[in-house]
């Protein structure tokens, strides 16, 4: 038997399997509809909703001075959530009340009555500015609203179908929506559930096949939904809600075919027969054709800021490092012992969150936990779990965890290693964007390795970072001014009060020399907060002449 013989064999055992495992998973999904006699368990209501305030610490003054674009000028925004009382019902401001909801975000204030209006709707939004809620409120309120109940297609066909489908980019968002709607539907008939790959499957079909006959809210990562659709479990034929969350994530992670199998190859409604919802936080080429192929002609386009902003409740801050990673080290101890309250610290390789974890806790005596895509599902809850509740207070991970996870009150991100290429530059704003969430302020501290290292080197983003700085008007440290790779195209700068000059970047940091080692990096801290970038452009852009209809204008996208 020749080589490839062997490999044939090997790979069709596999396929075999795979094959049959799913085979086993299915006929164990069915007996379980046959079985099921009492509703799934209902999670207790302290246990659910816990006792922190959701608003708790904002700082309204900051946040409701951001700016907000809408493409709809009749939509009036919300002051209040009392006002959508008349669209809600009690019941579901009652779990608003209860998840401590007081006074509605820049996009709720927008969201929420253009989704009670069932139009479709495109967001921009910073990360963290309550856009679950944004979309989950009106979706809910639609379904409370409905006459259709779910009951008799379930039992004809013996199979889920969901009214509403959530699509997102990784089981830990998905995760974090699902329990969301779980406490806005606690006091309603309302069924969330959730599905995700990278766990069995049995407990998750047991899940589906208990909340069968009823209205079924659906979050699921779009490799999991497509795996029990090819397998004759979910149907999609009743959806009247669909939304897609983090949806420039999807396409960088490769969802995009999978998401267009979901949405255009099955059996859902067309975009004219269902209210659509995408939030995406950059606007490039591709998401505008999934705007154009997903929603309706005349949806609503909403930006909270610039697209692609940060938020100025967020104090950004560079600190001179060595690529030496014991020096690394040191500079990490220092700044974890310096600033109280969870910090979040974002490094480049999952075995570096590894190595860091374990330095720190031999050398520094400093515990902390970990996540990454060689954690199993239950290490990374349970690590977000513990970082979460305040048990640990130093949470180490790689981009898994950079964009949509709702870790509340992170106090500081620290960027231990920065994005080395320039096409990864938008991972900083992710990054960043787990702190000054919602309002409260926050502080993030990046570690910049000078050069051009491909594995250690951060000059390729100088530029951007150095634009990014200037329009949130932070605090640019005159040795990253005098470093070759930083463009000495003047900029206004702001001084110590946060007023703006005029001057040359390079010619600044002459008069004050180069400097360099663990103690003068401190003095490139960041003073002053001063204002966003996000509240910049008040007047909205010209439209180009290929923007499809309704999208957000080219000249405020990300590409």
């Amino acid at each position: 038997m020749t080589r490839e013989e062997k490999k044939d064999m090997r790979r069709n055992r596999q396929q075999q399997a795979v094959q049959s495992k799913a085979n086993k998973e299915t006929q164990y999904f069915w007996s379980c509809v046959d079985s099921r006699h009492s509703p799934r368990k209902k999670l207790r209501e302290n246990d659910l909703f816990g006792v922190q305030s959701k608003n708790s610490g904002i700082d309204f003054d900051k946040y409701d001075s951001i700016k907000v674009e809408c493409s709809d000028k009749s939509i009036k925004p919300l002051d209040t959530f009392e006002e959508i009382l008349p669209h809600i019902g009690e019941d579901l401001m009652r779990s608003i009340s209860r998840m401590g909801y007081q006074k509605p975000t820049p996009i709720q204030k927008y969201a929420l009555p253009c989704g009670f209006g069932s139009n479709d709707l495109m967001c921009s939004a910073q990360t963290g500015s309550g856009k679950t809620a944004s979309f989950l409120v009106p979706t809910i309120s639609s379904l409370l609203q409905s006459s259709y109940d779910g009951m008799e297609v379930d039992m004809e066909s013996r199979g889920v179908y969901p009214t509403v489908v959530i699509l997102a980019p990784t089981r830990e968002l998905a995760s974090q929506i699902d329990v969301e709607a779980r406490k806005l539907c606690y006091y309603t008939p309302l069924k969330p559930v959730c599905i995700y790959g990278g766990v069995p499957a049995p407990s998750q079909l047991k899940e589906l096949a208990s909340s069968m006959g009823g209205k079924i809210i659906l979050t699921a990562t779009p490799g999991r939904l497509n795996d029990f659709l090819q397998r004759g479990i979910i149907f999609l034929s009743k959806v009247t809600h669909l939304i897609l969350d983090e949806a420039d994530r999807m396409l960088d992670m490769g969802f995009e075919p999978q998401v267009r199998q979901i949405v255009q190859k099955r059996d859902m409604p067309p975009p004219n027969s269902r209210t659509t919802f995408m939030f995406s936080a950059t606007f490039p080429s591709e998401i505008q054709k999934l705007a154009k192929d997903f929603l309706r002609s005349g949806y609503v386009w909403i930006a909270v800021g610039r697209v692609g902003s940060t938020t100025d409740t967020i104090t950004q801050r560079l600190l001179l490092a060595s690529s030496d990673r014991s020096k690394k080290l040191s500079l990490l101890e220092d700044q974890l012992k310096s600033v109280d309250g969870r910090t979040l610290v974002f490094v480049r390789m999952k075995r570096t969150a590894s190595q860091v974890k374990k330095k720190l806790k031999r050398d520094f005596g400093i515990e902390a936990c970990e996540i990454h895509g060689d954690r199993s599902q239950s290490q990374r809850e349970s690590a977000l779990d513990s970082f979460r509740k305040g048990n640990t207070l130093v949470l180490i991970a790689t981009n898994v965890a950079a964009r949509g996870l709702d870790i509340p009150e992170v106090t500081h991100v620290i960027n231990f290693d920065l994005p080395v290429a320039k096409a990864d530059f938008d991972e900083y704003v992710h990054r960043i964007g787990r702190t000054g969430r919602a309002g409260h302020r926050g502080l993030a501290t990046s570690f910049y390795v000078p050069g051009f290292d491909p594995k250690q080197g951060n000059g390729t983003i100088a530029p951007d970072l150095l634009k990014l700085l200037h329009d949130g008007k932070q605090e640019i440290p005159d040795w990253f001014l005098a470093l070759p790779e930083v463009p000495s195209k003047s900029f206004g700068r702001p001084n110590n009060n946060g007023a703006q000059r005029q001057t040359d970047h390079r010619a600044n940091a002459s008069k004050g020399g180069t400097r360099g080692g663990r103690g003068n990096a401190r003095g490139g801290r960041g003073r002053g907060r001063g204002s966003s970038s996000s509240n910049r452009g008040r007047g909205a852009p010209k439209r180009h002449s290929e923007d499809p209809p309704n999208a957000p204008p080219a000249s405020r996208m990300r590409t």
